[in-house]
Parts: structure tokens; sequence; C-alpha cells
């Protein structure tokens, strides 16, 4: 099949070649403008030589299924497609600038950074599993940014969709990916996992924070399936004065066996954004590789490694939520504060990979004007603190399941929101202490919350006060004037 020969000024079902953008094994990119698409644009269409990939049109296949279903910021805007008999081409909204692998050549770069760069990416790999697709080709060169800093993931011909058909898989059974970001369960074919994005996550985390590739840059399968049983060096070993947070963090979205990683992506940026609050293990402070015995005990596991058919992107968000409990521990009642610790032990109950982050909002003026505001405000904030840890010892949690965090503003509902949407937060449990016609007025922040929140949200009233709906309601997730007695015991 002979298409016209691809050069400037050529036209394509309406849209013409302005400037050739990049040539790959797979496909090539141009710019192109047409049809009176105002954004700019990129055409990327598949190497048909007959010496080329032979994955190339399966990929091209691929990608031309799963563009139109993906939305929001995370990814290019679809705009077009056409498939064979005519040329095959996907048309896109190109995000200009360079991607992440430009970063590379600044490596190791500062932790901070690393950790923002990572947030980045997690958020977006968030966004696309809630869509039912897992990348599975995560790497610095599939990373762009948005103008406004927001993450973009390209390249979409190795990925895998919870409700369309596998195509790679049914066609090839070679592992698919990038060598040095391909996670140990696509070595051994299994595409069904969106823990395997997080892999190729720390993969990406450990290269920027320590410059070089955690895995090296192997070429052959028997290459590829070290990995399977071979650890990498730890951070610290190669950089000094490594943070242990951020060891943590990487060693444990490299964990050969998936269910030992961060059950989410959302998880592992809730994490990169509170260093703080990251809980420690042995993995933080290990300065070598693991020894022969435990090396061979992960390369008999391997042996039995399968597909799970129950396993998808959807799935695995479902069973491990990020959970926000408002807690007003200043004026909240006795009964209020219980029934939250109910619905959050329920919660915990019925999602065994759950997270808890239990928030209260410290209510501060617009313009402050006390003599010492910095003291005052961070005397309060450890007392909201401990009110909080107090509030949450009931429930008996594991510290790696809960988070606590004091929120300053002087709009509670809108510190709230934003957190929660920063996290990706995936339910917000807050309380009602009621209705008064004041409140019935002005709005409650409960309210504001049910409205504008981008997740579900569960307001919870004190059995004795009665039901209200949930518009009328004036959250325990909220105080009102930043200061108060104890709360009441639990």
């Amino acid at each position: 099949m002979a298409f016209a020969p691809l050069a400037p000024g050529l036209v394509i079902d309406g849209f013409r070649l302005e400037e050739l953008l990049h040539t790959g094994s797979m496909a090539t990119l141009w710019r192109v403008t047409g049809r009176s698409w105002q954004p700019p644009m990129v055409m990327k269409l598949p190497q048909l030589r007959e010496s080329g990939d032979p994955t190339a049109i399966a990929g091209f296949e691929v990608e031309k299924m799963i563009m139109p279903t993906l939305k929001g910021i995370h990814v290019p805007r679809f705009i077009a497609a056409a498939d064979f008999p005519e040329q095959p081409y996907i048309v896109m909204e190109l995000i200009p600038g360079p991607s992440l692998r430009a970063r590379l050549a600044d490596a190791p770069l500062p932790p901070p950074e690393v950790a923002s760069l990572g947030a980045k990416v997690a958020a977006a790999l968030h966004d696309i599993h809630a869509q039912h697709v897992i990348h599975l080709d995560l790497k610095p060169s599939n990373v762009m940014f948005r103008a406004t800093g927001e993450a973009v993931l390209i390249d979409f011909g190795f990925s895998r969709h919870d409700r369309l058909p596998d195509l790679l898989a049914e066609q090839f059974r070679l592992p698919m990916g990038t060598g040095p970001y391909i996670s140990p369960e696509q070595v051994l074919n299994i595409r069904n996992d969106p823990r395997s994005d997080l892999f190729a996550l720390g993969v990406l985390l450990y290269h920027l924070a320590t410059g070089v590739r955690p895995f090296g840059n192997p070429t052959s399968v028997r290459g590829l399936r070290r990995r399977l049983y071979r650890d990498p060096v730890p951070p610290r070993a190669l950089v000094k004065g490594f943070p242990p947070y951020l060891q943590e963090i990487i060693l444990r979205c490299l964990e050969t066996d998936p269910t030992r990683r961060y059950h989410t992506a959302a998880q592992v940026g809730f994490e990169l954004q509170h260093p703080e609050q990251v809980k420690l293990t042995a993995r933080a402070e290990r300065a070598r590789q693991d020894g022969a015995l435990t090396v061979a005990r992960r390369w008999f596991r391997s042996l039995g490694a399968e597909a799970d058919p129950r396993q998808s992107a959807t799935q695995q968000l479902a069973r491990a939520p990020i959970v926000l409990v408002a807690v007003d521990v200043t004026q909240a009642s006795q009964a209020l504060l219980a029934a939250l610790r109910v619905t959050a032990r329920r919660v915990f109950d019925t999602e065994p990979g759950a997270r808890l982050a239990c928030v209260t909002v410290l209510r501060t003026h617009r313009i402050a004007i006390e003599s010492n505001p910095d003291e005052d405000a961070q005397s309060l904030r450890v007392q909201r603190l401990v009110e909080l840890r107090h509030w949450a010892r009931p429930l008996s949690l594991p510290p790696d399941r809960v988070t606590f965090h004091v929120l300053e503003s002087p709009d509670a509902a809108g510190a709230i929101i934003e957190f929660a949407g920063t996290n990706q937060v995936d339910h917000v449990v807050i309380g009602s202490r009621g209705s008064s016609p004041l409140r019935r007025y002005m709005g409650s922040v409960s309210s504001k919350v049910v409205a504008e929140a981008e997740c579900s949200v569960t307001v919870v009233k004190a059995a004795e006060e009665g039901d209200a709906a949930p518009s009328a309601e004036e959250p325990g997730g909220v105080s009102a004037d930043g200061a108060g007695p104890p709360p009441p015991g639990g």
C-alpha cells in the first residue's frame, strides 16, 4: 500500500503538514494546520516501511482507540483520526515545550524538585487510571508540561484500556515498553495492573534524583528479567545526604511485588507533597542491595507469577481510596466527633487499601494585626495537631495509612476543597452541627463542599441532632474562630 511521500505542504484529509517534529521507529510527528482548529496541532503517522517495527501498526491502532476516550488537562486533546485504506493518522493538541527528558541532563536534581515533578506525574497517572487506562510506557520523553504546570502524558501506543481489546497482548508475546522502565510484571507479559505505572514512576524518580537508572538500559529479555529478583542500589548509597522520605517513596515504588508498592498513583503523589507525613520503614535506611537469600526467594516467586483476571485500573483505585475526614476539634460535639469516627472506621473496614487524611481548618483573618502572629499561629497549629491526633487515637489505625493536617485559611470550605483537589482525594467525610437561620441565609461550608468538591462527599450528623438537608448544614470539619477548648474525650 503506497501513500504520497510526506513533505511540508502536503495536505492529508484537510490538514496541512507544516514541520517535521520527530521521527521514531514507530511513527513520525508533524506540526499541522487546517480544518479551522485554532490550537497548535500535531499529526502522528505510523511508520509503514516493510523493514519497520512490526508493532508500529498495532500500537497505532491501540492509540487510535484510546485517545478519543481520554479527557482532561493531563492528556493532549484528541482532534481527529483516520484509518486504512486511506493514510492513517491521529491529530491531537500539540503541547509546546520540551519533555521531562530535558531535565535528565541536570540530574541529580534537588530532592524538593524531584518530589514536585513526581507529584505532577502521579496526578496525571491517577487521572488516566480513573479513565480505565494503564499507560505502560511511562518515561521522561512521554511526559510534557502545560504552561500552567500540569503534567501531560503522551504516546499511548503500548497502553491498556480496561474496556477495550488489548491488541498487543493478542498479537505479541514479548514484553512491550521501554527497557529501563518496564515493570517486573510486564516482563512476564502481565498488562492489566496499574501499579506497573507506579514502578515506572519509581524508575523516573530514581533517575532524576541520582542521575543513573536503577536497572541500567537492558536490551534483551534476559536483561529485563533481572528486575524480577534484583533490587536497585539504594539512592543514599549514590547521593550523600539523600532524604530518607524520598528513598522510602522511590524504593516502595520499585518493589518487585506490586502488592508491596503503593496502591494508587494518588497515594504516591500525596506522600511526595507531604514528606513530613511519610512513614519511614527499613527502606529509608537501606544502604546496600539485598542479600543472596532474599534475591533467591524473589526468583522462585517470579516463576509462578501470572495475571490476575480481576485486576484493572479502576478496580485498583476503588480498593484504595484517599479519604479526607474534616474534623472540628474545637466546636464539634462529642456525639458528632464519635459519629465521624464511626464513619471513618466503616470506610476502613470496607476498603482494605484506604488512606485517611485527618484535616482540621485553623480559621485565619485575611489581614493579620496581632503583635506576634507567627508565634501565635505556630502555637495554635501544634495545639490543633495534638487535638486531631487525640480524636483519631480510638480508631487504632496503622500509622502508614493515616496522616494529619492543619490547614490555615479564612475560607474553610475553600481550604478543604483545594486540599481534596490537590491530593486527588476520592471521598470527603464532613460533619454537620445542624442548621440555623443565619447558616441557611449565608450558606454553609458543607453545602459548598458538596457542591464544589470533585469527588464524593458524605455529610455526617450526630444521631441526637436529627436529620437535615446537606445544603443547610454547618460542617464539623472547620473551626469558626481558630481557638477553643480541647476536644471532648474519644
